[in-house]
């Protein structure tokens, strides 16, 4: 197994969440033009799998082995972490404001450090529990909780996000235990969009939408743009290349480090918010950001330097 480098996967994830942070934002305009969630999921799973296919069949082809053991791991880690993740988030945008969309869903970085305790028998030092505290009470003065209107089905589909967000963190990290992340990233995008193959009518989406033009709105509300080339930036900026990074995170950094690093995402939506859709963030929610970067770098450093061994993949 490659050398770990903690802060190399501290940069990864951080990117990974800055990528994310502006997919928020062309995801919500893709939508606004008629984009079903669920073909959403369809296309960022379709498009990273292609890729990540092509990377591993040009450098290393012996990847695409599986055991019969792991496909237990792949198709959980598909359907759960990925599919049902992504559904969830996408559904959760559509029905709440992004920023607590984000906020609810990111509650996933309590109950990652709390199923490894009870799960694997991980140990955490006291001050993660005060930094996930400061991540929390960030993101809700960021995003004004106490001032929303939230609707009631996109507040199920974020506590549902953040369950399955939880698990994506933490079977992702036990995925480098026997797998690269490109062959797993491609395995388990590739399972993803065949669940939603069935799972969803695609049939029903209208490929002629492929060449009319969306207005990206916001302050760049006179700029339109063929339909295909956000789909395609969405599939390769939007979903490849944050997942990727994200997996590679997790071969250096633990699933709760890589969760909390991965809350900035939700400030970086609200710049790309405020840049982009013109959504205005005052200095209230400056002071909010601040906490949450200062709970992500005391968390970070809260989990003991010994624990139990971790399982093998089954």
């Amino acid at each position: 197994m490659p050398r770990k480098s903690p802060s190399l996967g501290i940069v990864l994830a951080f990117i990974a969440a800055l990528l994310f942070g502006l997919n928020a934002s062309t995801s919500k305009v893709i939508m606004q033009s008629g984009v079903s969630p669920e073909q959403m999921v369809i296309f960022r799973s379709l498009a990273t799998a292609l890729i990540a296919g092509l990377i591993v069949l040009v450098r290393n082809p012996a990847a695409f082995k599986v055991r019969l053991a792991e496909w237990k791991f792949l198709f959980a880690f598909g359907i759960i972490g990925v599919a049902l993740m992504q559904w969830a988030y996408s559904n959760a945008v559509k029905n709440l404001p992004v920023g607590i969309a984000l906020l609810i869903e990111y509650t996933a970085i309590v109950m990652v450090p709390v199923a490894s305790i009870l799960l694997f028998g991980t140990k955490f030092r006291t001050r993660l529990w005060f930094g996930v505290g400061l991540v929390l009470g960030g993101l809700a003065v960021v995003s004004k909780l106490w001032q929303s209107d939230l609707n009631t089905i996109g507040v199920l589909f974020a506590i549902a996000a953040a369950v399955f967000l939880s698990v994506y963190f933490i079977m992702g990290e036990r995925s480098h235990l026997g797998r690269d992340p490109m062959s797993t990233l491609f395995y388990t995008m590739l399972i993803a969009t065949i669940f939603w193959l069935f799972a969803s009518p695609w049939w029903q989406f209208d490929t002629n939408r492929l060449n009319s033009a969306i207005n990206l709105s916001g302050n760049l509300k006179g700029i339109e743009i063929s339909a295909w080339i956000l789909l395609i930036w969405l599939g390769v900026m939007g979903s490849f290349a944050p997942m990727a990074l994200s997996y590679v995170a997790l071969g250096h950094l633990n699933a709760t480090g890589v969760g909390i690093v991965s809350t900035a995402e939700t400030i970086f939506a609200f710049l790309f918010g405020y840049l982009w859709l013109g959504e205005k963030i005052d200095g209230l929610q400056t002071v909010g950001g601040l906490l949450v970067i200062a709970g992500i770098i005391i968390a970070q450093t809260s989990r003991a330097q010994k624990a139990r061994s971790e399982p093998r993949m089954e």
